[in-house]
């Protein structure tokens, strides 16, 4: 198909309906995990129980990954999908039945959860893989910028819409989120999605880790991949936006508010530009440019005292990092084969997970250890030296022209 006929999104009728299945969920989901949080803090009033809800979200995540991408190579992604999102259904109906009936209790909600979160670990890789399949290689990276859209305004409006929702009581949040649940599972379950038959694979551990074999002989993928894990693990400032908040801009809970949404914006405006012009040209130097950004971004957070300049700084790090993201998952999915893609996406997850999580951590333990702004600081300049060494050892990566149309089988 050339490009001037694939030119739209519009134009390819199954990825709308995949893009309203995604941001119907992914409210559902923002919705639920408000509600979560405050129902179980108002019963026990522990941030101890804060913190177990992400544990029982983060195990599945990681144990679960590269079986998840096993199923998602040997079975119809579309269909693993469907029925994540109908178990996920189930467990939201079920705490709002416990709840309207009063029933409910904080082991309950836990395991309900956990459900969901396995759900969710198995639906993931399934979810990525699909993609490159519903919209022509060309305007795959648009096409991943408009479903990055979906999330980012998932991110922003679905806390607010739960937290208004929740005044009501926490049962009607969950209503809410069963509802948009069943419409994405419905709309998944009349996508027309086309996945070429291939012979099963036995479960065994070469199987399991072959996504993880195929990632170290692809340079350009470990790069990628690589450069996100550290990235993210030393700039993880929005961790510590409480204390700037009160202790350095000394502002209230709504300065928090806003300190925390600007990001989410900064992320969901660039995606929308990506999603209209697609990137080119030099796309491996426009990701590392892309990265350095975050990192001054970071360093310029650091130092503000200025609520407006912390609002920018925190803007230009959400745009950054939405680049740096379009580029690394649309070279990831058109450098690896569909028959490979559901693992790759489940190591890729792995990673995305442990540096998202051990990024909060690490920015509290410095911080701790030498204060929030001098542990900010550090963790800008350490986001610029993975700039610097990455473009050092991985030179191809560099010299990278184009997303799609190179090989997969770069080495150097």
């Amino acid at each position: 198909m050339p490009p001037s006929a694939s030119a739209s999104l519009l134009r390819h009728p199954v990825f709308p309906s995949f893009w309203c299945a995604r941001i119907a969920s992914s409210f559902g989901y923002q919705m639920l995990s408000v509600a979560v949080g405050w129902q179980i803090y108002e019963m026990t009033g522990r941030a101890f129980d804060l913190g177990l809800i992400g544990l029982v979200q983060f195990i599945p995540s990681v144990v679960l990954a590269l079986p998840a991408g096993h199923l998602a190579d040997q079975f119809e992604r579309r269909r693993i999908v469907l029925y994540g999102q109908i178990v996920e259904w189930c467990a939201i109906v079920a705490l709002t039945v416990l709840t309207f009936t009063g029933r409910v209790h904080e082991a309950g909600i836990l395991a309900l959860v956990f459900v969901v979160s396995v759900a969710k670990a198995f639906e993931f890789p399934a979810l990525q893989s699909m993609l490159p399949s519903l919209v022509p290689a060309e305007i795959l990276p648009r096409a991943m910028a408009a479903s990055a859209s979906a999330f980012q305004t998932a991110m922003i409006v679905g806390p607010a819409l739960g937290g208004l929702l929740y005044t009501f009581g926490p049962g009607v949040v969950y209503a809410a989120a069963a509802l948009l649940y069943l419409v994405a599972a419905t709309l998944m379950a009349r996508l027309k999605y086309v996945q070429v038959a291939r012979p099963r694979e036995p479960v065994t551990l070469a199987t399991l880790f072959a996504g993880v074999h195929y990632i170290r002989a692809r340079r350009d993928i470990l790069g990628v991949i690589s450069l996100d894990l550290f990235a993210v693990l030393l700039g993880g400032a929005t961790a510590l936006l409480p204390i700037f908040a009160r202790d350095i801009l000394h502002t209230g809970p709504w300065g928090l508010g806003l300190l925390r949404a600007a990001p989410a914006v900064g992320a969901l405006l660039m995606s929308l530009g990506l999603a209209r012009h697609a990137l080119q040209r030099r796309v491996g130097m426009t990701m590392f440019v892309a990265v350095a950004g975050f990192g001054v971004a970071t360093l310029v957070f650091a130092v503000s005292t200025s609520l407006a300049l912390s609002l920018a700084a925190l803007f230009a790090l959400g745009a950054f990092d939405m680049v740096s993201v379009v580029i690394r998952s649309a070279l990831v999915q058109l450098d690896t084969p569909d028959v490979m893609r559901g693992r790759v996406s489940a190591v890729n997850a792995i990673f995305i997970n442990t540096s998202n999580q051990l990024g909060e951590f690490e920015s509290g333990m410095v911080a701790a250890w030498i204060g929030a702004v001098p542990a900010t600081v550090v963790g800008g300049i350490g986001t610029l030296a993975v700039v610097a060494l990455w473009m050092w050892w991985f030179p191809g990566l560099r010299r990278r022209e184009r997303l799609q149309g190179e090989s997969a089988e770069r080495t150097s």
